[in-house]
């Protein structure tokens, strides 16, 4: 008998349940054994807990085309994975526990960086665990993919395309503020694909001199209108050379929502301009998951599958130049990727005129 479990941890995205069905699929008709199930609620929490759903081929079948995940998720931050519970109960004993009464053979941990440092303490702790990288940001170091990064860059291209009518119509600059937490994969790859003007990302620190200037440079030309994307993380050349205790004192002194309105009250009292700010939000982390992201994330699901049935654990499924790779997740744990501005699309966005604040 196989026994092998499934959790779904962190914020959750379009393409998780088209990845467990990839493992389940795999092990199901590639095993020479028969096979138990055992779905973990609530990501971590369930583990904990011993919040289980046993669970049959029929369960997964026909899920790839819905968002969302079928077991539900939640956040257990690593920093506090040595605190007790609120009842005592301690977290990595209890999820060890767990995965000891129901003699798992190996448990399957869809989750992005936070998840994936857990996942990598449990395989310290001597459980046979293998990660796949899930998260709409981009940003996990190894993998030049997650799975719901491309239903999410859909999501937001779709909001700055529906923008350019309305901007249009009324002669407005709009600030459209786009997810990705510490980087900018996701308002990059939407800013070039819904053809933005201005693109500001953390990883380049911007001067709102520049930005200004290219808003009325467009103008110059004959632009009616203007498309600013903003990363929610996306930071000033003065606030990029703040030490990080002060720089978060001010981020928390903040009296608007987000940095957007900052930029978007910054633009307007500098330009005179009317401006307006978008928050697509948490739409791009909802939806059904479009073709590219259900294909790669059926890959990282037969590639984790097949992994098991070798034997192999303690790795993340990673797709590098292309090709699929086990990446130990010793490598992965605590480790962000970020855009890298000498990139090539980076170049190419300067090159079409969209300015990054930088210049």
């Amino acid at each position: 008998m196989l026994r092998i479990g499934l959790l779904t941890s962190g914020g959750d995205c379009q393409a998780l349940n088209a990845t467990m069905r990839g493992i389940v699929k795999t092990i199901i008709r590639q095993s020479n054994e028969p096979v138990e199930i055992y779905g973990f609620l609530d990501g971590y929490h369930g583990l904990i807990h011993s919040k289980f759903l046993q669970m049959t081929w029929a369960d997964f079948s026909n899920i790839h085309t819905q968002g969302g995940t079928i077991l539900g998720t939640s956040r257990t931050p690593f920093k506090l994975l040595d605190t007790p519970e609120a009842d005592g109960v301690n977290k990595v004993a209890a999820m060890k526990q767990t995965y000891y009464k129901l003699q798992i053979d190996c448990l399957f941990m869809l989750g992005g960086n936070g998840s994936t440092k857990t996942a990598n303490r449990l395989r310290e702790e001597g459980l046979n665990v293998i990660a796949l990288p899930k998260t709409i940001d981009n940003d996990t170091w190894g993998t030049d993919m997650t799975f719901g990064f491309p239903s999410a860059i859909d999501v937001a291209t779709r909001c700055i395309d529906d923008i350019h009518t309305t901007a249009s119509s009324h002669g407005r600059v709009f600030v459209i503020e786009i997810m990705g937490h510490k980087v900018g994969w996701i308002p990059l790859h939407a800013g070039v694909a819904g053809g933005a003007d201005v693109i500001l990302i953390p990883e380049i620190p911007y001067d709102m001199g520049n930005v200004v200037r290219a808003i009325e440079r467009r103008d110059q030309d004959g632009g009616r209108f203007a498309i600013v994307v903003v990363a929610e993380g996306a930071i000033s050349r003065e606030e990029a050379a703040m030490k990080k205790k002060a720089y978060k004192a001010k981020v928390a002194q903040r009296v608007k929502p987000s940095v957007a309105y900052d930029i978007a009250e910054e633009i307007a009292q500098r330009t005179g301009r009317e401006i307006r700010v978008t928050v697509p939000g948490h739409t791009q982390r909802g939806g059904a998951p479009d073709a590219a992201d259900r294909i790669f994330a059926t890959q990282c699901g037969v590639e984790a599958a097949l992994g098991m049935l070798e034997g192999s654990y303690g790795f993340m499924v990673a797709q590098v130049g292309g090709r699929m790779r086990r990446v130990p997740l010793s490598e992965v744990a605590g480790r962000l990727k970020y855009v890298d501005p000498q990139c090539d699309l980076v170049r190419e966005a300067k090159m079409l005129g969209i300015s990054f604040g930088d210049e």
